[in-house]
């Protein structure tokens, strides 16, 4: 059998499609709206139908069996109400030449009343209806037929209702999805931020927007750099250059990160680090003095390492000078958290004009840390622009205080005389 199809059908399942309605869940609104027109018209049948393309399905029902969702719209006696705009009544079904041969006024449960009201959108397209029946001929009065028409605008107000609802879920589940998107973004933003910066002043610029600049009275500055790196860059391949200064440099971030040092910069081949900055620890001296010996050591190591094999290898420089700076976050974009002061040039120039291998400290952090380390006196030195300097080389820990015959790592005793050697730091 063919079924007769309105001449807006394409637009018609469009729009039942839009109240996402087809197939849901059972609710109680619809299921009362049934109830309702089966007491009002005295019927024994009453539901509220949709029509979806060739389905014809029950969204609620009254008086029939559980199992019944639905049946092929060719079958449907609701197929020729979604074609008009106005209710549909057909006193005997037996005697109507359209429907007299229909599955269900042939064949149990022997339908004999059709009434239905078209549920009409907005918009103007019947998507549904709302239908009672029974198994006799008989007639609805004009209170009855007004209730059943009464009853599908409450239907269509109910879908709109519903609709708005589920957008609004929609556009809620949306937004709650837009916001975690932004809390796992600023999250990640956070985390490369205490990444690239010391964690206290992450903190405080991600707080703040901003970052104070502080001044430090006592702070000790470790520079270290490559011997002939420039030679060498010349000739080496950039991915061989690239790959040896990320294999010396990331086992210098673990020294320091060891150490409490927290490291600055990387410029070319040179590596900055400070120890009491941007926390106060009263060991920074004597802690970047054993970060020092500690890069003296992964130095040589990787020296061996690689000469076995035949590769190319670096020799570093090392200056440490202690003294107050001010330190401070510089840029928008691209943010660098530095030191600045007399200290960090002082330090510099120990750096230039120390040796292959070895550690060049300043006179202060000398008679600071005479009683610990051994030093090798260089007497005075002239340094440009500055006056004549003192300088000596870290040789290595005092046997007394050091845990290996190299005396690069202090023992329990100097840990002792000066509590813990790896100082909590902000990272």
């Amino acid at each position: 059998m063919v079924y007769p199809t309105p001449d807006n059908e394409t637009e018609r399942n469009e729009a039942v499609r839009s109240y996402k309605i087809m197939n849901s869940r059972s609710e109680t609104a619809f299921d009362e709206i049934s109830n309702l027109a089966a007491q009002i018209c005295d019927c024994p049948v009453a539901y509220v139908s949709f029509i979806e393309d060739d389905q014809f399905w029950f969204k609620s029902k009254y008086g029939l069996p559980e199992e019944f969702k639905g049946c092929p719209r060719e079958i449907a006696f609701c197929s020729v109400t979604v074609c008009g705009s106005d209710i549909v009544i057909v006193p005997d079904l037996t005697k109507d030449d359209y429907f007299k041969n229909f599955t269900f006024v042939l064949e149990p449960p022997h339908f004999a009343f059709y009434c239905a009201m078209p549920l009409v959108t907005p918009d103007g397209y019947a998507i549904g209806t709302i239908c009672v029946m029974d198994m006799k001929p008989r007639e609805l009065n004009f209170e009855q037929q007004e209730s059943l028409r009464r009853l599908a605008h409450q239907t269509i107000a109910q879908l709109e209702y519903r609709r708005r609802i589920i957008e609004l879920d929609q556009t809620i589940n949306e937004l709650d999805a837009a916001h975690l998107a932004l809390a796992k973004e600023k999250a990640r933003a956070d985390q490369l931020l205490e990444t690239i910066l010391p964690h206290t002043i992450a903190h405080e610029l991600i707080e703040n927007d901003k970052v104070a600049p502080r001044f430090f009275s006592d702070a000790t500055i470790l520079f270290i750099d490559i011997v002939g790196f420039t030679s060498f860059a010349e000739k080496a391949e950039p991915a061989t250059l690239i790959n040896m200064l990320n294999s010396y440099f990331s086992e210098f971030d673990t020294v320091m990160e060891r150490f409490g040092l927290e490291k600055l910069k990387t410029i070319g081949d040179a590596y900055m680090a400070v120890a009491g900055v941007p926390i106060s620890d009263r060991l920074h001296c004597q802690n970047t003095c054993l970060a020092a010996l500690s890069v003296q050591k992964v130095a040589e190591q990787k020296k061996t390492e690689r000469q076995k094999l035949r590769l190319p290898f670096f020799e570093f420089r090392i200056g440490i000078n202690s003294g107050p700076v001010i330190a401070g976050l510089i840029g928008r974009k691209r943010f660098t958290y530095d030191i600045w002061g007399d200290a960090v040039n002082v330090a510099a120039r120990l750096e230039a004009h120390s040796e292959s291998g070895r550690i060049n400290v300043s006179d202060r952090v000398y008679h600071q840390m005479a009683p610990y380390f051994d030093f090798t006196g260089q007497g005075t030195i002239e340094v440009k622009n500055k006056a004549p300097m003192s300088m000596y080389f870290l040789d290595r820990l005092k046997d007394m205080y050091s845990q290996d015959p190299d005396g690069r790592t202090g023992n329990q005793k100097l840990l002792e005389m000066n509590g813990p050697l790896n100082v909590q730091t902000d990272r």
